[in-house]
């Protein structure tokens, strides 16, 4: 789908994405990669790799640039732990695009482009240590399917924020979340609203405030029962 989506470069020279329908930024202005390191790699990634010893399973919410699913990668290959990472995405961003982003030669990878070009409901092995679902469609109907409740120990929720895309952000929509996830499963994020906390909670989720990335005061990481 072609949206009129431009590049842009956020403060630590990482690049993100501006979608004019939304009007809505894929990252933070004043740092992509740090906002994503922060929220999904230490606080959710790293957690879980303390908490689960197995292989680890990932749900992400908005696929986006892919930058999330990049450091996951990275980070899996580094520690050589087995991850299966699943990605719902319903506005693809076209390859010839993604193909400019920077974050290969910012992190010293070469993923971006696998990921971007692995087909749509296939699993797709990127490397020895991580392997790749996308699943094009709403998260409405993808998290409901039969093929994935229980099945997750973290979520990357990676939403646009509620006030482009409120649907995303309610108690139902957590609840289904909740499902997905296994005993002692992780949600992060980066939108720490007072009512996003609330919903989180109506859900069955207890919810951590941690200190966020730059210009962030706080983000959260939920946990299920």
């Amino acid at each position: 789908m072609k949206t009129g989506s431009r590049i842009v470069i956020t403060a630590d020279g990482s690049h993100s994405v501006y979608h004019p329908v939304f009007n809505q930024h894929y990252h933070s202005i004043f740092g992509a990669w740090q906002e994503s390191q922060r929220v999904f790699i230490e606080l959710g990634l790293e957690e879980a790799f303390r908490r689960f010893s197995d292989d680890l399973f990932v749900f992400e919410m908005g696929f986006g640039t892919g930058l999330n699913a990049l450091l996951t990668a990275r980070e899996a290959g580094q520690r050589q732990r087995p991850v299966f990472y699943t990605a719902v995405e319903a506005y693809p961003l076209p390859i010839a695009e993604a193909q400019q982003l920077n974050f290969d030669a910012l992190l010293g990878t070469n993923y971006l482009s696998l990921l971007h070009e692995a087909p749509w409901d296939a699993l797709t092995e990127i490397h020895s240590y991580f392997t790749l679902t996308k699943r094009q469609g709403l998260l409405q109907d993808v998290a409901t399917g039969d093929t994935l409740p229980g099945r997750f120990h973290l979520v990357y929720y990676d939403a646009f924020a509620p006030e482009a895309q409120p649907e995303l952000w309610t108690e139902d929509i957590f609840r289904n979340i909740a499902g997905l996830l296994r005993p002692g499963g992780l949600l992060t994020t980066y939108c720490s609203k007072g009512y996003v906390q609330r919903n989180l909670k109506a859900a069955g989720f207890t919810v951590e405030k941690h200190a966020g990335p730059a210009r962030k005061r706080e983000v959260l990481r939920a946990v299920i029962g």
